[in-house]
């Protein structure tokens, strides 16, 4: 597994993205990149940002979609089509990025896709123009090798998304039926749609649809991205335990949003804190953590697992 930070977290402290990797450069742990577009290509073309990469050693995992200004009514499913063949180009321009920058995955999250009021959406046709979006991207993504994957989030900043759940993205996927379509699982974004995070996890993980994570933590009303472990200490055991347990050696990316932290000391508490949840994992021993989830006793897998918290 390797690691990456959220770009704008260090913005008002180091100004401009090339100030941002500059910084990410010196701290420990950190490797890799995800960038959102295109939002943060406006001061550095992309020969410029491979470069200033290729200089502070870091590597890109991929880019993160930010559709803003014209598409707060709609992305992919916006009823006016011009915007919605407009989102489209804005996705293929990112691949095409992606591609250039030596990433793999680009991330797609429609934050507007979504709905407000009662009778504002005709559900099945917003959702069939999704679907029809995803599909021409899926095919214009396998032919420059760059995954996609679709991240939710149940609300914020539209009352209700249209792609809401874990269940809803699958069966999203399903439809489309690309197999370079995968998932970016927020850990935040699950707690607040009331899911268990691990449970979502393993189903992806078991069916090879996870192409990004983002960890952090919260309390589940808002994407609080706290630092993880500081809220839901035993869900994030949980997690680490699934990811180790299906060896996903992919990207952890640290979707946390310092305001009043020092930003360089949050990353690497979440750096560290992953680490020894993981030792703390392997400590315990997979096949242990195994045999007591097959006990399915509650009362004796909680001695075991939060003793071993405090041994």
């Amino acid at each position: 597994m390797y690691f990456a930070a959220r770009i704008n977290s260090f913005i008002p402290s180091e100004k401009t993205v090339a100030g941002v990797l500059t910084k990410f450069a010196t701290i420990p742990g950190l490797t890799h990149v995800d960038f959102n577009y295109p939002e943060h290509f406006k001061e550095l073309n992309i020969p410029k940002m491979r470069e200033l990469l290729r200089e502070k050693g870091l590597s890109v995992h991929g880019l993160a979609m930010r559709f803003r200004g014209d598409f707060i009514n709609g992305e992919f499913g916006n009823n006016n089509p011009e915007l919605g063949k407009r989102a489209e180009d804005l996705t293929k321009e990112a691949i095409d990025a992606c591609m250039e920058l030596g990433g793999e995955n680009v991330t797609i999250w429609l934050g507007y896709d979504g709905f407000d009021y009662s009778f504002q959406v005709d559900y099945p046709i917003a959702q069939a123009r999704i679907i029809k979006s995803l599909k021409e991207l899926c095919v214009y993504a396998k032919t420059k090798g760059i995954l996609l994957s679709i991240e939710y989030k149940p609300y914020e900043p539209r009352a209700f998304s249209l792609i809401d759940s874990f269940g809803m993205v699958m069966y999203i996927i399903e439809k489309v039926g690309y197999d370079n379509l995968g998932l970016t699982l927020d850990f935040c974004h699950m707690l607040m749609k009331k899911e268990n995070p691990a449970y979502g996890l393993s189903v992806a993980l078991e069916n090879k649809k996870i192409h990004a994570i983002h960890l952090n933590d919260g309390y589940g009303r808002n994407d609080d991205g706290l630092i993880i472990g500081s809220a839901m200490t035993m869900q994030i055991l949980e997690f680490i335990y699934y990811l180790k347990k299906y060896s996903y050696n992919g990207m952890i990316y640290f979707d946390t949003f310092p305001v009043r932290e020092n930003p360089e000391k949050e990353i690497l508490a979440n750096i560290e804190m992953f680490q020894k949840i993981c030792a703390k994992v392997d400590r315990i021993g997979i096949e242990k953590i195994g045999n007591l989830i097959s006990e399915n006793d509650a009362v004796h897998t909680m001695n075991v697992l939060l003793g071993s918290l405090f041994d």
